[in-house]
């Protein structure tokens, strides 16, 4: 099976590895990034919509991700490679969205079927680029599947990162949780998506318990053998408007429907198993 990608990041790289694609290519932005990608493997294209050979790559694909954010102007693979991308042979498209297209829910437990509530500016053209990728799969007849993702961690990216670059902080907002998900779990599930394709379908891709994030760092820590940052209450720590926002958004997001329906069990179900798996590679150790 050939896969195209429309963002050769850090998830879509984890997804490549988790299956034996026959032949794996996408887009990037920066040429460089594209040579150190080809070196390993992946047929990488710097973003162009005259390159040739990424046309051809796009339309012997099988299956399409598109992991590359939106902007001000739409989607940039709906602007530039709609027709394209309904000429190619992909029977699966797959497009990798967020849950803050939810909102705030006050730390309610969420789902599926949970109106979508953006706050943020990111957050609503993440919603505006689900609708586009859902309207084109009706109109060409394609399976598009929309998978919105919590926190990402994994190898090089996770609470280690911060103990050992002395940047993690443990703030505290009473009643804060957030929900995570390890790379691999997210790749396990486009994998599943793969093998069950439901056109339209849209699934939360997340762990199993939602906790504060300051409960992450001490774990982490207490791995490591080292002393977790001080807890700064929320009010007073200072943070970017950015990272304040984030805090903004309080909610529980259930992952029944991938599991009822893709048959996903994932590898780490909480924090604890992904940081317990990471600590025991190694991973504090190559942070540092």
């Amino acid at each position: 099976m050939r896969l195209f990608v429309f963002g050769l990041g850090y998830t879509a790289q984890a997804f490549i590895r988790s299956a034996p694609w026959t032949h794996a290519a996408g887009t990037v932005r920066e040429a460089g990034k594209a040579q150190r990608l080809r070196a390993g493997g992946i047929a990488a294209h710097a973003f162009a919509e005259s390159d040739a050979d990424l046309l051809e790559d796009l339309r012997r694909a099988d299956a399409i991700l598109i992991s590359a954010p939106p902007d001000a102007e739409g989607d940039p693979a709906l602007t530039g490679f709609k027709d394209r991308i309904a000429a190619s042979d992909a029977s699966w498209i797959g497009y990798l969205s967020t849950t803050g297209v939810y909102g705030d829910h006050g730390g309610a437990w969420i789902d599926e079927t949970t109106p979508v509530a953006p706050q943020s500016r990111s957050s609503g053209l993440r919603h505006g680029a689900e609708l586009a990728w859902l309207d084109l799969g009706q109109r060409i007849g394609r399976a598009v599947h929309v998978f919105r993702l919590t926190g990402i961690y994994g190898p090089g990216r996770n609470a280690f990162t911060g103990l050992a670059q002395g940047t993690a902080r443990r703030i505290v907002k009473p009643g804060q949780v957030f929900n995570r998900i390890h790379v691999d779990d997210i790749a396990s599930t486009l994998a599943a998506s793969l093998l069950r394709p439901r056109p339209g379908a849209v699934y939360n891709v997340t762990d199993d318990e939602p906790a504060p994030p300051q409960d992450v760092v001490a774990y982490a820590a207490r791995l490591a053998g080292v002393e977790p940052p001080p807890e700064v209450a929320f009010e007073e720590a200072r943070m970017s408007p950015t990272a304040r926002s984030f805090y903004a958004e309080n909610k529980r997001i259930s992952n029944r429907l991938i599991k009822d329906e893709l048959g996903v069990r994932l590898r780490f179900p909480t924090y604890r198993e992904g940081l317990d798996a990471l600590h025991a590679a190694g991973e504090y150790g190559q942070a540092a």
